[in-house]
């Protein structure tokens, strides 16, 4: 074999490996630059939902209310500052639908904290300079005739020992209702021992930090998916700025 060709075959057998790497690199560079622009779209596409929920001309979802907790404990909108909230408006004397919303929310929370490895337990929400937990969840009643902190203590007890129960006077349940644009029809004047049912919108309104509206969960999502939007809501929030 000649000079020529020994040198050839060398260089060839050499090159060989050195392509195979390169295409392996070329790959890998590839796959992160596709998972990058994915995770920035999806980012970007939560941002638009939050901002979009709080455009000019838009009505204002969420604002000032005080209410009183299943301990009797006057609760107002600041005590939702600096972490997120999930909010879900209904009544204790619902057959179906709030039983099984609220089953989903348990399970909501218990996936939002085994995702963010934090604790969400039973007085941390009453008390907010003890917060701990990554989410607040609040039952605001519908009902407020029927769904005294006492009855809310007990309902929620079912459910879930983080969720936070809030009454109040027919008034105020009307003005919070109004300032989270939910619809409800609880007869103003019902006297004890009434039995009646309460029409209601059904939605978990999730607030960001500063009590901002961030998005609305419906019935159409399973509590695996409610949770993944939480976490991902929770993820753009860096350094008590949103990114």
């Amino acid at each position: 074999m000649s000079s020529l060709s020994t040198n050839a075959l060398i260089f060839s057998n050499s090159a060989l490996p050195f392509s195979a790497w390169g295409a392996v690199a070329f790959l890998a560079a590839g796959v992160a630059t596709t998972f990058y622009f994915r995770n920035e779209k999806a980012r970007l596409e939560r941002q638009r939902v939050a901002e979009a929920a709080k455009g000019v001309g838009k009505p204002k979802i969420g604002g000032h209310f005080a209410l009183l907790d299943q301990e009797g404990k006057t609760f107002t909108d600041k005590d939702m500052k600096g972490g997120y909230s999930l909010v879900y408006f209904g009544f204790s004397h619902c057959p179906d639908i709030c039983p099984d919303e609220l089953d989903k929310m348990a399970n909501m929370i218990d996936l939002v904290a085994s995702t963010t490895q934090n604790h969400i337990g039973t007085s941390s929400f009453v008390d907010p300079s003890t917060r701990k937990a990554p989410l607040l969840p609040l039952f605001i009643t519908c009902d407020p005739a029927r769904d005294t902190p006492a009855v809310l203590k007990h309902y929620l007890a079912e459910f879930h020992p983080g969720l936070v129960g809030l009454t109040g006077t027919w008034e105020q349940i009307k003005d919070v209702c109004k300032k989270y644009r939910v619809y409800f029809s609880t007869p103003e004047g019902v006297k004890p021992g009434m039995d009646y049912l309460v029409d209601h919108s059904i939605y978990f309104y999730l607030m960001d930090p500063e009590g901002d509206f961030v998005e609305a969960i419906g019935r159409q999502h399973s509590a695996e998916r409610a949770a993944k939007i939480i976490v991902e809501h929770m993820k753009d929030w860096k350094g008590g700025v949103k990114r």
